[in-house]
């Protein structure tokens, strides 16, 4: 029980830290909505769940040990938090006619799907994930216990925490959307979600394992 809960301990820790997952859910949110929010922070927690099985089946230990393959992951997942990041900042320095009334008006431009495919792209072109999980994830297994079924589990509470946590950014922030969606203010967060997420994916990118 005691490793169980230092285990949700760090996990707590590594959610409520502030990165590409909660840049893209607060932005999100603010196009599509709560509906928006929470969609992506499904589709982050999906992503997050496809990485625990892969954990547990050995898959990821495979990713990591092959080079080609981790960076291949690791430039793909990078470029993609780029694009997102650029088209955040080509909306804060020159927002389009129907950007500026939907601004006013109710979240429509981005659906459900769109949110949540964007979530799960994301959060499975992050390899970070896969180095996170298999190294963190084996230390809080008791002993005795099966692996994979062990692993396994405590990914999908890891993902159902992230879900919470994100689902929560996003109630809140839709609940400020009124103020959150005047155009000067969403410009402002456009540009500093564009910069965060261009410089996340950048820092992916170059930084070693």
């Amino acid at each position: 029980m005691s490793l169980f809960l230092a285990f949700l301990g760090v996990s707590f820790i590594v959610i409520a830290t502030p990165g590409p997952d909660t840049a893209i859910t607060i932005r999100n949110t603010l196009l599509g909505g709560r509906a928006g929010g929470v969609s992506t922070a499904l589709g982050i927690a999906s992503g997050q769940t496809i990485w625990a099985l892969a954990t547990s089946a050995g898959i990821v230990a495979l990713l990591v040990a092959s080079e080609p393959l981790f960076l291949a992951v690791k430039y793909a997942g990078a470029a993609y938090l780029v694009y997102l990041g650029v088209k955040a900042l080509q909306e804060a320095l020159r927002p389009s006619h129907q950007a500026e009334v939907l601004a006013v008006a109710k979240p429509s431009r981005l659906t459900a799907a769109s949110a949540f495919r964007q979530g799960l792209i994301s959060d499975l072109g992050n390899p970070k994930m896969a180095v996170f999980f298999a190294s963190l994830l084996p230390q809080f297994v008791p002993p005795g216990q099966e692996s994979f079924a062990a692993l396994l589990g405590l990914g999908v509470v890891f993902a159902v925490m992230t879900f919470t946590w994100l689902a929560l950014y996003a109630t809140v922030v839709a609940k400020a959307g009124d103020f959150l969606r005047r155009p000067s203010i969403r410009r402002v967060i456009e540009g500093v979600t564009g910069t965060l997420l261009i410089g996340l994916g950048i820092r992916i990118a170059t930084e070693h394992r």
